[in-house]
């Protein structure tokens, strides 16, 4: 599904990521902690495009996307929802899912997966609110109504930085709720948290990124010793 392959990256001075190496495989959840200042927003622009590849590669479905532009990564089947969302507050939710549901058919027209209709009934509030301008909704209720437009892009992968920061928990959970149903979809999700108690609970495995490097991987069956391991938690994570 997603390599990413001795990654460097940063923001035109020096490079904020060093080699990272991860890897998300077909209809897995995985996750990528760290404390701020690690570098998970950064992976996740370079991945998704907006920030550009000192080095290294990034594979999806073996073809090296590396240099294809941000807003063509879609067409690959990746979608990404950005912690600030970057929604266009000025027009209405069904404006802003439509137009994203206009781009996808563009792009992934054989493999559309989602509909408007569909994920207004995983995201109840977004369709009740579907003829408010999003500047006037909630925090919580612009998220939903950004995984909504993410999922429009018809993606294979799923793409989420810091999607809980700053949400009541019954928001939360209602999120976290149709994450779990698109996994059971075969969604492809990498997760870019600070939480770890929510990274532990949505993903199978994980990598733990400090200063812009991987220094640890949480594998498959091996998040209960990583949560114990308070030494690692409180050095890397904050916890």
């Amino acid at each position: 599904m997603l390599k990413v392959q001795g990654l460097r990256a940063g923001y035109g001075g020096p490079p904020v990521l060093h080699g990272v190496d991860i890897e998300v495989g077909a209809g897995e959840a995985v996750a990528v902690v760290g404390a701020n200042g690690a570098g998970k927003t950064a992976l996740v622009r370079a991945i998704s495009g907006l920030l550009k590849a000192v080095d290294g590669r990034i594979l999806k479905d073996g073809s090296d996307i590396t240099a294809v532009p941000g807003h063509r990564r879609s067409e690959h089947g990746i979608a990404v929802v950005l912690e600030n969302r970057n929604l266009f507050t000025e027009l209405s939710v069904i404006d802003n899912l439509r137009l994203a549901e206009s781009a996808g058919r563009r792009a992934r027209h054989d493999k559309a997966r989602f509909s408007l209709d569909e994920v207004c009934t995983l995201f109840p509030l977004v369709g009740e609110r579907r003829h408010a301008p999003v500047g006037v909704l909630s925090g919580g209720q612009q998220q939903m109504v950004a995984i909504a437009r993410a999922l429009l892009l018809q993606p294979e992968l799923l793409i989420m930085d810091e999607l809980t920061t700053g949400l009541a928990p019954k928001i939360v959970k209602e999120i976290l709720g149709v994450l779990n149903q698109l996994r059971a979809r075969g969604m492809s999700i990498l997760l870019v948290e600070q939480s770890i108690a929510i990274a532990a609970e949505m993903t199978e495995r994980a990598y733990v990124l400090s200063v812009g490097r991987v220094i640890h991987e949480v594998r498959r069956g091996e998040w209960p010793a990583m949560l114990a391991d308070k030494t690692l938690v409180k050095a890397y994570l904050h916890g």
